[in-house]
């Protein structure tokens, strides 16, 4: 559905987009994160047409992103961090307006404008003018506007920000549900939780470049390593650790409890339990130690800064 290859954008001298390559499948959920200044929006943006790449191609549900502008933006909706409102304006005539550019039939405008605003909380906002409204309303608005013309593909920068807990919860329970429509979904956002919510698939961008790109799973297995597993004893048992080292990688160990790495947890961790009963060891549990994309995201920046040190030195 969307197709990137070599995606270059340089403001003068100022490389802001360095070759990004990206693949996302009809239906498919990706969360670009990075910190500020690492391209996201402006990847987003050429994506849309709205920025001529440098270098490089995309396409978006097979239409051209430079030759075939005006289809692009008639399959993508687009929720961009400035939202532009036209702040004299009421809420259902502005959506109205915006139909109109869409070309939607006058019925299927308010039937679409209606629908929408109460399933985002807006009901009884449509004909206050928007700059009555709260960021929050304003940033639900945007999105509905996005929504509007019932795309194929949404192109969400930052979709909850500004928002309450509330709102922002009833915006990521929509961008679910539309996952469940088969929509394409790329979504930037530095809430590292709603991406491991929201995202089939992460891509990390940093200097401009995807620096890792996979499921949580994948990144944390690749990054991270192995699962780490930590064993609670009933009683500790004198000389466990060290009978364990013969077999695994232990990392750490407390009073009554160790944690050792599992590269393959299906074998590693019943030998571990025989070992440990053969001891006179009661276990009280065996679980994985969980990892945030905190966690992983750190460790992804925290490598590739130092590749970039290397790299210079």
């Amino acid at each position: 559905m969307i197709e990137a290859e070599g995606l270059t954008k340089y403001f003068d001298t100022f490389l802001a987009v360095d070759g990004i390559s990206l693949n996302v499948d009809p239906g498919m959920v990706v969360a670009i994160l990075g910190p500020n200044g690492a391209g996201k929006t402006t990847t987003v943006r050429m994506l849309t047409g709205i920025l001529r790449p440098s270098a490089g191609w995309a396409r978006v549900a097979g239409y051209d992103v430079v030759t075939q502008t005006a289809q692009v933006r008639a399959t993508v909706g687009v929720l961009t961090e400035q939202h532009g409102l036209y702040e004299r304006m009421k809420g259902l005539d502005y959506l109205d307006f915006f139909g109109r550019v869409y070309h939607l039939p006058e019925a299927m405008r308010r039937q679409r404008s209606l629908e929408l605003m109460e399933r985002f909380g807006l009901g009884h906002a449509l004909d206050k003018r928007l700059g009555q409204y709260s960021k929050g309303m304003k940033q639900k608005l945007a999105l509905v506007r996005a929504m509007l013309h019932d795309p194929l593909v949404l192109l969400l920068d930052e979709p909850t920000s500004a928002m309450d807990p509330q709102s922002a919860k009833l915006v990521r329970d929509s961008i679910l549900e539309l996952r469940g429509e088969k929509r394409t979904i790329v979504l930037t956002t530095h809430n590292l939780s709603e991406a491991s919510l929201l995202a089939d698939k992460i891509a990390i961008i940093r200097n401009g470049r995807i620096i890792a790109f996979g499921n949580f799973d994948e990144l944390a297995q690749v990054f991270v390593g192995p699962p780490m597993m930590r064993l609670h004893l009933i009683d500790y048992v004198n000389g466990i650790a060290d009978d364990l080292r013969e077999v695994v990688e232990v990392t750490d160990i407390g009073a009554d409890w160790l944690e050792y790495i599992a590269p393959q947890p299906r074998e590693t961790n019943p030998m571990v339990l025989r070992r440990v009963m053969d001891r006179g060891g009661s276990v009280l549990t065996l679980s994985q130690v969980s990892l945030t994309l905190e966690d992983v995201y750190l460790k992804i920046v925290e490598e590739d800064e130092k590749k970039g040190e290397n790299d210079n030195g």
